[in-house]
This record gives C-alpha cells, structure tokens and sequence, in this order.
C-alpha cells in the first residue's frame, strides 16, 4: 500500500525545534509514503492535504483496542487544529490518539464530507464567498430552526473551494491563526490518510464516524448509512473486530445498521436526559435519553450496540458550585449489560473543566488541570474517552504499549 507522492501535500511551519531532527523525521516519511508528511511537536504544525487518492484494499484485522481507556481524538487534534481538516486528524494521530472521530454529512451530489453539522458558516469561510450569497437559508434541523449554508445545497466540487476556520476562536484564538490553510475532507480522504499514518506509526489507527442528522438527510433523499457501510467495507474494513466505530444520537439507524454490517456500532447520549432521540420524536415515541440510561434500557441498547457514549455528566455529574459530584452506577449498569462505556468530550480550557481543575487564570480561553479531571473519570472504570486534546489522555493512561 502506498500513496503517490502527488496525492500528499505537506507544509510544515516549525518553530523551537532544530531544523535537522525535522529533516531526519521527513526523510523517514519520504521512504515509508513515496510522499511528503507532517508532524506536530513543540512549536511544530504539520498540515496535510490529500486529493482522493486510491489506496490498495487490505484486509484489516488488527485492532487498537488493547490500550485501556481508549483514546477517541474528537474531531481530530481539535483542541491544537481546526477541528475535522486533515491537519486535525494527522496530528491526533501522532500524538498517540488510537482513534480518529469524524462527523460525516451530506454534499447535494451524494458524498460523505467530514463537519460537526451540515450548516458550514461557523467552521468555514462560506461568508467570505459571493458567489455563495444566494444559498444563505434558514432551516429547521432535528427541531432547531438554523440560518446559514448547508452542505446539502452544496457539491462536493463547490465544497472544496471553502476553508476551514475555527469554530470557536474566543476559547481557541491559537486554532483561528490557522484560519484558512485546511479543505474539507472528504470520508475516503480521511481513511486514505489513516491507512497512511499506520505505516508510519506501525500501528493500528481506528476510525470513529459520526453519522449526523439521518432523518434529516435521510428525509432529502441523501441517506448516510448504506454509503458509510459501503465505504468501509470497499476499504477493507470488516468484521467486528475491524477498528471501526460507526455513532449516532439517533436509534433506528443504528438499528438498521446492525443487519447490514458487524462492525461495532456506539449509541450516544445527549447531555440532557430529558431529550428524545430525534428519531423518536418523529416516530411518536416516548423513548428519552434518560430511559436508555436505566438498567432496563441499557439491556435494549445492549440488543444493537456495542458501546454507549454517554455526556461525561452521566458518569460524573457536577454540583451547583461546577465541582464534580460522586460517580453514579452509569458505568457498571453498562458493563453489566455488556456494553463498553465511551463518554464525551474532555476538553483543558478552563472553560469546559470542573471548577477544581479549572487555573488560576481567570481567562476562559486558559490551560487548566485536565489530568485531574481525567483522572477521575479513569477511576470509574470507563473504557474510552473523546477528547479535544488527545495526547493529555495519551499521557496519563497506564499499561499501553503506544502511549
């Protein structure tokens, strides 16, 4: 397996490192690729773009699930690069991430683009093109009425003339510097570099989708699940024991895509137990987030699900001082079900942590103690975690040959 050296396109901007070490590591990338990579360390950004380059079909049997608790790079290196670029992605990866999660929506002409929603203003500069002024609409998506551009007034040709910017550049002013630099990926982008790296990392690298908004797209004719399942599967990815995990905050789906593939499937949790299924509300039910949390419904989930991934505050929740309150019995009532437990999302802006954790930094923007939150939550037993900042959880974790 190889990629040509057309097909990778890197730019490495290096600061505090001595030049050689980063000409030794390239030189070393060179010969396992036949192509150009990049690498982050310190001071170091290494941003890759690749075309839709055709990489040999391998069967893949290994699997990165040795590593206890499982890293989950959430959107990538989100927390250092833009979330869901390239970039993203190749640094979480190098930093020992044992998975990459991309959220997959729709393009107009039917493919698979890497965003956290289908609206594209807040992680692109689709404002800044007017000859995109006329696709500006305000939708109603899963019951919350958006204004902006959506992917699905898009082709993937018109997608790709847009950048990536930073989603939330007030908490990540580091990230919005890179405004710009990155494209949209595509999924076959994403596994193509990821097929990749594990010649280099001489690991496995798992992949994690994100299937956003199926009723949704699947109401405009532009369903996801078979085309995701078809895309791994066309790759080499098979089996339950392939490094997959295909998530979703709905349940039909994931239902469905139980009989028409064994790769492992995660049922996320919204953070407000009182929350339906998006799904469930359109079928009538009166399913909640909070009833899947029960015993008794964790067994339901147990029946399609090889894992749940709840909001961290159904393991931990916080109190009214925003200090972390005593674990609940979320993750042995899972376990207990035969589910692994993948809670989201760890972030070390202070921010998002407990009060505790939080610095002494007044800024919100500022560094706080994420090991100590991370910490706790390994306590509990869990079996992986999304994080923004991968390499925190890459460091801290024990009795992992890759960290």
């Amino acid at each position: 397996m190889y990629v040509s050296s057309n097909h990778i396109l890197v730019k490495c901007l290096c600061s505090g490192i001595e030049r050689r070490n980063t000409e030794q590591f390239v030189h070393k990338m060179v010969s396992n690729f036949r192509a150009w990579l990049l690498l982050t360390a310190v001071g170091c950004f290494t941003f890759v773009s690749s075309a839709p380059a055709a990489l040999t079909t391998t069967k893949t049997k290994s699997n990165p699930d040795k590593c206890k608790p499982l890293v989950i790079a959430h959107r990538g290196a989100s927390g250092y690069v833009p979330e869901h670029t390239l970039g993203s992605y190749a640094l979480a990866i190098t930093m020992g991430a044992d998975y990459v999660e991309p959220d997959l929506v729709m393009t107009r002409d039917g493919h698979l683009v890497a965003r956290h929603d289908n609206e594209l203003g807040l992680t692109t500069d689709v404002a800044k093109h007017p000859e995109f002024a006329d696709r500006h609409k305000t939708k109603t998506i899963d019951g919350h009425v958006m204004t902006g551009w959506f992917t699905e007034d898009f082709t993937l040709a018109e997608i790709k003339t847009l950048k990536a910017i930073e989603r939330i550049p007030e908490t990540r002013p580091g990230n919005a510097r890179m405004d710009g630099i990155f494209q949209i990926p595509t999924f076959q982008e994403i596994i193509n570099l990821v097929k990749s790296l594990q010649i280099s990392q001489q690991r496995p690298i798992g992949i994690y989708p994100e299937i956003k908004h199926s009723t949704y797209f699947r109401r405009l004719n532009l369903p996801m699940e078979d085309l995701v399942v078809e895309t791994f599967h066309e790759n080499g990815y098979t089996g339950a024991s392939a490094p997959v995990y295909i998530q979703s905050f709905e349940v039909n789906n994931l239902k469905y895509l139980k009989t028409i593939t064994d790769l492992k499937l995660l049922q996320l949790y919204d953070s407000n137990p009182s929350d339906q299924p998006f799904d469930q509300v359109v079928s009538g039910t009166d399913l909640t987030y909070g009833d899947m949390a029960m015993p008794d419904g964790l067994k339901e989930v147990a029946k399609y699900a090889f894992a749940v991934g709840p909001d961290k505050s159904y393991i931990i929740p916080r109190n009214r001082d925003n200090t972390l309150g005593e674990p609940t019995s979320f993750v042995q009532d899972a376990h207990a079900a035969g589910l692994k437990v993948h809670p989201y999302t760890f972030r070390a802006e202070n921010t998002f942590l407990p009060k505790e954790f939080r610095s002494k930094n007044p800024s919100k923007a500022a560094i706080g103690n994420l090991y100590g939150e991370l910490r706790a939550f390994f306590a509990t037993g869990i079996d992986g975690l999304f994080s923004d900042q991968p390499d925190k959880a890459v460091a801290i974790r024990e009795n992992c040959i890759h960290s």
